[in-house]
């Protein structure tokens, strides 16, 4: 699912939830915007696999900006619509983290 996520982030096809719009902003580390997204997009990779979500299959993808910013970011893909949508956004706190990837 990586591939479709990333393929959708190259041709646009992305839609931000609100939710994710709001904690993109109010971010306790600092606001995160759309380009550290993408670039945590297209170099992560997938932590959890929510598989049994509804309305659409999602992950859990860690990835990092140019800059190192780890970000969690987690995503449903619309395998009809070939549409990527970011549910939520979000630093992960590294006292509640194992090396990002697992929960404490």
């Amino acid at each position: 699912m990586l591939s479709d996520i990333q393929h959708c982030f190259k041709t646009n096809r992305v839609l931000y939830s609100k939710h994710a719009r709001e904690e993109m902003i109010i971010e306790e580390f600092g606001e995160i915007n759309e380009e550290e997204v993408y670039q945590a997009v297209m170099n992560g990779e997938i932590i959890e696999n929510y598989e049994h979500s509804k309305p659409y299959p999602s992950v859990l993808i860690l990835g990092r900006t140019n800059t190192g910013r780890p970000i969690h970011i987690v995503s449903a893909y619309s395998k009809n619509d070939d549409l990527t949508i970011i549910v939520t956004v979000y630093q992960p706190d590294p006292t509640r983290w194992i090396n990002y990837r697992r929960r404490i």
